[in-house]
């Protein structure tokens, strides 16, 4: 039975900041947490680690990413993600939802068909299951994703897609006022997929439709969506004020301004606001040429831009820099955290991580007091 015990940890709570603590590994599990002083019988074998007061946190959680470090599920292989689990594991990340851009669906299922055999084989992050941005969302809405991959809502085509990947499918984007959406939403909470919105051009009453048929959390807030305005309150509108909707957030400072994701903490309940990266397989990649979903991109004023035409192709996000941008937008560290890992991990239902307590998985990130990554632990083993 392996343990390692990791000493003089800054202890990063849901709610405090706690000094000189350690916490004991044993297998895939925390087994204990206790003031540094108190560590007296260990069991035999036991690694020891000296943090030097460093931070410990709960594993950072990433359900919508894109591609990292010039790996990306839009290669095809299981390879590609393989390598991005690793290298995300060095960023402190101990899972993640390699997500996929809207395609034909046949190229969808065929991506899914070549990808799904990675899971399971990961070295580094856990890979929680593919998110689909796509394809049923509103042609109104498109962002980046080519119109023409733009698919009505059937879920014959979902089911189809399930059936690709395996069953490995978590998360889904979706359009709620599509005509034919419902049963698409029904399947969803059926077989454990999360229906968000997104790429969405619905009004303030087909977004709370949506809610009541079961779409509670939104993609990106914030960005593809209806806007807010006086006259119609839109997608953007209903998440902030719909007290039953989470939302992905985009803390880069240029997707969403930092002053509205200061009042989303003020409107939202403290577990509702999901940190993403939206991160394009470009970033952390060190030279060019810089490639997402087929077409060149340039990194311009702090994000991915698409060359042909500068609009905003996705981030150059980290979670770990987004935690830091969050402290400067106003949250403490650990609510910025919390969005980070106890809040995905809540989302999805996974309740065997997400916080740093007894029993629960070790899923662990330690950040040097600068909050630069210095090492991750998933389930117990050090993997960065």
């Amino acid at each position: 039975m392996s343990s390692t015990l990791i000493e003089n940890i800054t202890l990063v709570t849901s709610n405090a900041i706690k000094e000189n603590y350690s916490l004991l590994l044993t297998e895939d599990k925390i087994t204990s947490i206790s003031p540094s002083h108190e560590n007296s019988s260990l069991p035999p074998d036991t690694t020891t680690l000296d943090a030097k007061g460093a931070y410990a946190l709960p594993g950072l959680i990433d359900l919508h990413i894109h591609g990292f470090a010039g790996h990306g599920p839009e290669v095809g292989t299981p390879e590609e993600l393989e390598a991005m689990s690793q290298t995300l594991a060095h960023y402190g990340v101990t899972a993640f939802c390699p997500t996929l851009y809207c395609a034909q669906p046949q190229q969808m299922k065929e991506l899914l068909r070549r990808l799904s055999p990675a899971i399971g084989r990961e070295t580094g992050a856990q890979i929680l299951g593919f998110h689909l941005e796509g394809p049923f969302i509103s042609p109104a809405k498109p962002g980046v994703m080519k119109p023409q991959d733009i698919a009505p809502a059937d879920v014959r085509i979902l089911e189809e897609l399930y059936e690709a990947a395996n069953g490995k499918i978590t998360c889904i984007t979706l359009a709620p006022e599509l005509p034919g959406i419902t049963p698409v939403i029904d399947f969803c909470l059926h077989h454990h997929i999360l229906p968000q919105a997104g790429h969405t051009n619905a009004t303030y009453e087909e977004f709370i439709s949506g809610v009541r048929s079961g779409v509670t959390h939104a993609t990106h807030a914030f960005n593809a969506m209806s806007a807010f305005t006086q006259r119609a309150p839109g997608a953007a509108g209903a998440v902030l004020m719909c007290p039953d909707v989470s939302c992905e957030i985009i803390a880069d400072g240029v997707h969403v301004h930092p002053k509205i994701i200061s009042f989303l903490q003020r409107v939202k309940k403290e577990d509702q606001i999901i940190l993403i990266t939206d991160a394009l397989r470009p970033t952390a990649q060190p030279q060019g040429p810089f490639i997402a979903n087929g077409e060149e991109v340039v990194f311009e004023g702090g994000v991915w831009k698409r060359a042909a035409d500068r609009v905003i192709a996705g981030s150059a996000l980290t979670l770990v820099q987004g935690i830091k941008n969050l402290v400067n937008f106003g949250f403490s560290l650990p609510q910025a955290v919390s969005c980070a890992s106890h809040n995905p991990a809540r989302l999805l239902g996974l309740n065997d991580r997400g916080l740093l307590q007894e029993g629960l998985r070790a899923d662990v990130t330690l950040l040097n007091k600068d909050l630069t990554p210095l090492a991750t632990f998933v389930a117990g083993h050090k993997v960065a």
